[in-house]
């Protein structure tokens, strides 16, 4: 199984950043909400409560800065390429 590229967490929330090679490189996400069961087990959920909103925004914002951040970083010609 792939490993994210790298993961920002928000409480018990976590999104997950993908990097994807194609043509050119892209960028997906997934969420997920961690919680315990009631024999006190760890699972996974993409089902979000309302009180769990804001911490996905900004765990989201996180990994969009990020992003955004390396393409900035890129070099201009890389950038003039995909143009």
């Amino acid at each position: 199984m792939n490993k994210p590229y790298r993961k920002f967490l928000a409480g018990n929330i976590q999104v997950a950043l993908w990097q994807n090679e194609g043509k050119n490189t892209f960028y997906t996400v997934t969420i997920t909400r961690r919680f315990k069961d009631k024999e006190d087990n760890w699972k996974s959920s993409s089902s979000l409560r309302i009180s769990d909103i804001p911490k996905a925004i900004m765990a989201l914002e996180e990994a969009y800065r990020f992003v955004m951040l390396k393409e900035q970083a890129r070099e201009p010609e890389e950038i003039e390429e995909l143009q």
